[in-house]
């Protein structure tokens, strides 16, 4: 760790480990979650201790074109740097909204057509790689721009991804107190499946550093990541 910043994962999920209400992307928890009798008088302590994490928070820009970054009129300035990871989902409307809304905007791509390129944004950083390798970006984001602290909120395949490779260091997750179900929904860790015994290593057992009862039914969980 001592090469790259300190990494939280904040999530909300379901009882059922999902992280949406179903398998399309007009389905999200953001937005669905509002209208379900018994989950919704609870989701804004969600949102009150998501003011409280790192003034670095990493997402991808798929998560973000489907919550519709690339359609939203420009945000107010905040003190939050916004990391995204991403390729091919977002616009220059959404690069431009993320510059409006960051203290500093970074972006991670492989893709050396990314509308990014095209941004003339003063806190716009671009970090390109030949092949994307999130352990080496992480370590440019702690060496270049001094990010010690970093607040992951990104989706279950880049999360399977980030723990397999050891890259996060903390779990931190609301749950709400709801059964969505569905092999095909996305859930906290996505990504492949372990088929052998030989690959048990790639698991990360957790020691639970707090368990909060919240109102209406959530609870808040927090683990460290001990392997």
């Amino acid at each position: 760790m001592a090469d790259r910043p300190e990494t939280t994962l904040y999530m909300l999920m379901s009882v059922d480990g999902k992280i949406s209400t179903g398998a399309s992307d007009e389905l999200d928890f953001d937005s669905d979650l509002t209208s379900i009798e018994g989950v919704k008088e609870g989701l804004f302590q969600y949102y009150e201790i998501e003011q409280t994490t790192d003034l670095w928070s990493f997402n991808t820009g798929r998560v973000q074109a489907k919550i519709g970054v690339n359609e939203k009129p420009l945000p107010s300035k905040t003190l939050v740097s916004f990391v995204l990871w991403d390729n091919s989902h977002l616009k220059e409307s959404g690069v431009r909204y993320f510059c409006a809304k960051s203290e500093n905007f970074y972006l991670i791509t492989s893709n050396k057509d990314h509308p990014a390129f095209h941004a003339d944004e003063k806190n716009l950083h671009i970090i390109f790689q030949e092949k994307q390798d999130l352990s080496d970006a992480l370590k440019i984001l702690k060496e270049r721009y001094s990010c010690k602290r970093m607040t992951i909120q990104s989706g279950g395949t880049l999360n399977s991804i980030l723990l397999k490779e050891k890259l996060i260091d903390h779990i931190d997750i609301v749950v709400a107190p709801l059964l969505v179900g569905g092999k095909d929904t996305p859930s906290l860790v996505d990504g492949l499946s372990l088929m052998k015994k030989e690959q048990l290593h790639e698991l990360c057992a957790l020691k639970l550093t707090d368990c909060i009862k919240l109102k209406d039914s959530y609870i808040r969980l927090t683990y460290d990541v001990i392997s």
